[in-house]
């Protein structure tokens, strides 16, 4: 079936095509030239939509050629004496012509016949070829959906992935304030709170305000500060030129993580800093600290592989990362278009 724009296309078409041929055969009769055009239009349009439903799906996807073939010719010889029928009884409009001596003639049954034949199969053609354009429309769009949703689905599960991993280390930092009897406890719980309910709520659109996601950020990094006796150095510095910015949400966080994970910095003179500037669309984030082996997380996480992944979805050619480690320094880049 056709949807609702094709119906309106083909139904515009049509009266296009009708309204020109009227035009181009208009003559002293202006009346029987319009009841013809209408006559002779409608059999072709029925030509045409014959062929289209009934026909072409057989033909293009069949086995049996016989059965469309037979169809088609029934439906040839069925148009013709129709057609036949109808300039027999407006003669005078359909089958005289002039000859190049400009003597009037009348067209011969077998010269109607054929030129009959010639129209009903150049509609025919026309029918195919409209169906086949459309058919391919139809299956690239229904590979590009199939596609679509793959990629949904594969997005969907990497960013499930951080979740857990991220509930994981948060839990065990608890833990570890809890069993300390820390006074930090309650805070902690209550920042771990309003991350989960970003993660669980926030990040299910496909795109955040990238404010919402530093102030995610901001509570990670404070998290994390809770989790230490020592006060540990963290500089954050924001720079957006527009509040209306959005991003995928739980993108940046895998960039702090590694800082973190490299080593919380406990020296004022090497903070772990993190940068996060926005001019005319372009965000630029980084992340650098000096390695501290004494302070270092061992947890095996998501890493980089899932947030590379993550962004080759979601941000194809639209996006950069750069990755320095040495020894004793690590630092990570992002440049994105958003």
């Amino acid at each position: 079936m056709l949807g609702n724009k094709a119906v309106l296309i083909h139904a515009l078409v049509w009266g296009v095509l009708l309204t020109v041929l009227y035009f181009i055969n208009v003559r002293e009769k202006p009346v029987d030239a319009a009841i013809i055009i209408l006559l002779y239009g409608a059999l072709n349009i029925a030509i045409f939509y014959i062929h289209y439903f009934w026909v072409n799906p057989l033909l293009l996807g069949g086995n049996r050629l016989w059965r469309p073939v037979f169809y088609m010719v029934v439906v040839l010889l069925v148009s013709i004496a129709v057609k036949y029928a109808i300039a027999a009884h407006y003669e005078d409009t359909v089958l005289q012509y002039r000859d190049t001596e400009n003597n009037e003639k009348i067209l011969t049954p077998l010269q109607y016949t054929v030129a009959a034949l010639i129209t009903g199969l150049f509609f025919m053609l026309v029918s195919t070829a409209v169906y086949v354009i459309s058919a391919n429309f139809k299956d690239m769009e229904h590979r590009k959906s199939l596609e679509n949703e793959k990629l949904n689905a594969e997005l969907a599960f990497l960013k499930s992935q951080i979740n857990p991993h991220f509930l994981f280390n948060s839990l065990n930092n608890i833990y570890s304030l809890a069993y300390q009897k820390s006074e930090k406890t309650p805070e902690a719980i209550l920042k771990l709170s309003e991350i989960m309910r970003y993660m669980l709520y926030e990040s299910n659109e496909d795109t955040v305000l990238l404010e919402e996601e530093i102030n995610y950020l901001k509570n990670y990094i404070e998290l994390q500060k809770l989790r230490f006796k020592e006060q540990i150095y963290v500089e954050l510095h924001v720079d957006i030129d527009n509040v209306n910015h959005r991003v995928m949400p739980l993108l940046l966080i895998s960039f702090l993580e590694n800082a973190f994970k490299h080593g919380i910095s406990t020296d004022a003179t090497k903070p772990i800093r993190i940068d996060i500037n926005v001019k005319n669309g372009r965000l630029h984030f980084r992340a650098e600290n000096a390695k501290n082996q004494l302070n270092k997380d061992h947890t095996k996480g998501v890493g980089l592989v899932n947030l590379k992944r993550r962004l080759q979805l979601g941000y194809p050619d639209k996006h950069t990362i750069n990755i320095i480690e040495s020894d004793h320094y690590y630092s990570s880049e992002l440049f994105l278009y958003l």
